[in-house]
């Protein structure tokens, strides 16, 4: 009789084993992080084509982006050109050397980027990149 109780069939524990669940969403979620397209957010604009581009962007960067109908954004969102010189004013004050990268869509009128261009060198801001795509072919 001792013998039965100690080798016995097991009862089975109630419920749902959720560990392998568990197991298979964090492997999930995992890749999508490692996998997630990391860019700077900002407005959708049809860049200019160069060779060759060089990665401009730092942690701290600012970017001004002049789409298609000549609206200028800074960090994605609508300012004018007074505004504009306003903020980026006051970053400067915060960090003298912060980094500008200018966005202009490739069909936006030319003066308009050459107005925000005037306005970082009216501001002293020494460390400005133009952004371009890279030629497909």
């Amino acid at each position: 009789m001792a013998r039965a109780k100690r080798f016995g069939i097991k009862k089975r524990e109630k419920g749902i084993n959720v560990t392998p669940f568990v197991d298979v969403l964090l492997v999930v979620l995992v890749i999508f992080i490692l996998t997630s397209n990391a860019t700077t957010p900002g407005i959708e604009v049809n860049l200019p084509k160069a060779s060759s581009s060089m990665a401009l962007e730092k942690p701290k960067t600012k970017a001004i982006t002049v789409d298609n109908a000549g609206q200028i954004f800074l960090d994605a969102y609508p300012v004018s050109l007074a505004e504009l010189e306003d903020r980026l004013r006051t970053e400067k004050a915060l960090n003298p050397d912060i980094p500008v990268i200018v966005r202009g869509d490739a069909q936006v009128q030319y003066a308009r980027v050459v107005e925000v261009l005037d306005l970082l060198r009216k501001i002293e801001l020494t460390q400005v990149g133009l952004v371009t795509g890279k030629v497909q072919g």
